[in-house]
């Protein structure tokens, strides 16, 4: 049995629900970048690799997106000062 083709019939399509793309404002270098919350396989956010441990450090410090430079650095700036922390001085 065929679909009936009715004019300006719409299907039910799940990613009508979700938002589309947004322009945010990074909070820590207030850079504006796009934010594909609909489309979160391309987001810029997924260029970066965060360890739990980074998450859960940004997320103490910041409440909303931030844009991938600030990601990346800010994780970075985490695993040097974690390293610094594990060394042992001995004079």
């Amino acid at each position: 049995m065929e679909e009936s083709k009715i004019p300006n019939q719409k299907k039910s399509d799940t990613t009508q629900d979700l938002p589309k793309h947004e322009e945010k404002i990074c909070p820590n270098c207030s850079r504006i970048f796009e934010c594909k919350v609909g489309s979160i396989s391309l987001c810029q956010c997924t260029k970066v690799t965060l360890s739990l441990e980074e998450r859960d450090y940004l997320a103490l410090q910041f409440a909303d997106c931030l844009c991938y430079q600030c990601m990346e650095k800010l994780a970075f700036e985490y695993r040097i000062t974690k390293s610094y922390k594990a060394l042992t001085w001995s004079f």
